[in-house]
């Protein structure tokens, strides 16, 4: 442990930790653009800069690291006015367009313009250099114009995904971040999963699909599991006038905390689909209790009919309970006819453990055989 001092408070901490980190432990808020708590700190924004007694220059505190009898100043005259000068360059070169952006409301460039009281400079904005909607990538929406070179993209998709489609070309003012060598983001080995835009603290990295639809402020929150594989991840699905818009990584979801495959993420659209079954259907014949050897004699062939006959083998919506009992009673009669080893049992790794585990329950403990299998092939 080392002893140090921040904004006049002394405290005991561990070594190797950073400034930031000793500030958070305490309760401290430090202003952070380009440091998450995800992703190995590279001290890019200088918003977390910080005031050291005896230091010639202020320090970044997300890679600063602590060291004995350290004296350190969080919100001093000298540091709050630079974080103000670096919010108003970011501003320069960024689109001057919230009244219209997408993510106006959880825009962390936003709430620290706002903190700080910063606008663009006097001097005026550069305006925008890159085209609107650059990539042809059908789920994730690329402006660069509101990209402050955080490079959150860059480390999410190589420490988190390892797929390293993101990177940054030229130097200066002509700094750009880029997919693969300028190339599409498909052609940069992209799996459109959008942790990219998930860590993105603007617009720059945005979803396709619910773009335009809705503000933060006017959507609904609904943390869910995701129905596509048996991992159990967890998202927050957003909800708006009762319909789901889009989908959102949840930072407290236990299996896989910020991180989406494109299905979790982008798969949301089955939900309202027109063709979308939410009843269970049974045949016509089998909802009126009649077995086939009732109905052979009365099935109509309807192939050269210009009316709609309704043939006994239609299939028919049914109540849930009403749907169960039919099958439980034809499970039953195939058990009792052929034996319980004519029957055979599959599921799938697209389940949970706790879904396989009913259905092992259910071959063994009530139809009575042991033929049971999984596809475990994905």
């Amino acid at each position: 442990m080392v002893n140090i001092t921040i904004n006049g408070q002394s405290i005991q901490v561990e070594a190797g930790k950073t400034i930031l980190q000793a500030a958070q432990a305490q309760g401290i808020e430090i202003p952070t653009l380009c440091y998450h708590k995800d992703l190995n700190p590279t001290g890019n924004c200088r918003m977390c800069i910080v005031e050291v007694k005896g230091g010639r220059f202020l320090q970044a505190a997300c890679v600063t690291p602590v060291w004995e009898g350290m004296d350190i100043q969080t919100h001093s005259e000298k540091v709050t006015k630079d974080r103000k000068l670096t919010l108003e360059l970011m501003l320069a070169n960024h689109p001057q367009d919230c009244i219209t952006c997408d993510v106006s409301g959880e825009c962390e460039l936003q709430d620290l313009a706002y903190e700080y009281k910063a606008s663009a400079p006097k001097w005026g904005s550069k305006g925008g250099r890159y085209p609107v909607d650059s990539d042809p990538n059908p789920f994730i929406r690329v402006d660069m114009n509101r990209c402050i070179l955080c490079r959150r993209c860059v480390s999410a998709c190589a420490e988190i995904q390892v797929r390293d489609v993101w990177g940054v070309a030229k130097r200066g003012f002509d700094e750009v971040i880029v997919p693969g060598a300028g190339t599409t983001m498909l052609e940069a080995r992209c799996e459109s999963c959008g942790q990219c835009v998930a860590y993105c603290p603007t617009g720059a990295l945005s979803n396709k699909m619910n773009y335009g639809i809705a503000r933060a402020h006017q959507v609904t929150k609904v943390t869910t599991t995701c129905s596509y594989c048996g991992v159990g991840c967890q998202f927050d699905l957003l909800k708006k006038n009762d319909k789901v818009i889009g989908a959102q990584s949840n930072p407290n979801a236990p299996v896989n905390g910020m991180a989406l495959c494109v299905k979790g993420r982008y798969g949301y659209d089955y939900i309202h689909h027109p063709e979308r079954l939410k009843k269970p259907r049974v045949r016509r014949y089998l909802l009126e209790g009649k077995d086939k050897n009732d109905i052979r004699d009365s099935i109509h062939d309807t192939r050269n009919s210009t009316s709609k006959i309704e043939s006994p083998w239609d299939w028919v919506e049914a109540e849930w309970d009403v749907a169960l009992d039919i099958t439980a009673k034809k499970l039953m009669q195939i058990r009792d006819q052929f034996g319980a080893d004519s029957m055979g049992f599959l599921t799938s790794a697209k389940c949970t453990n706790e879904e396989n585990y009913l259905m092992n329950k259910l071959a063994r403990q009530v139809v009575g055989t042991n033929n049971i299998d999984h596809c475990a092939r994905l």
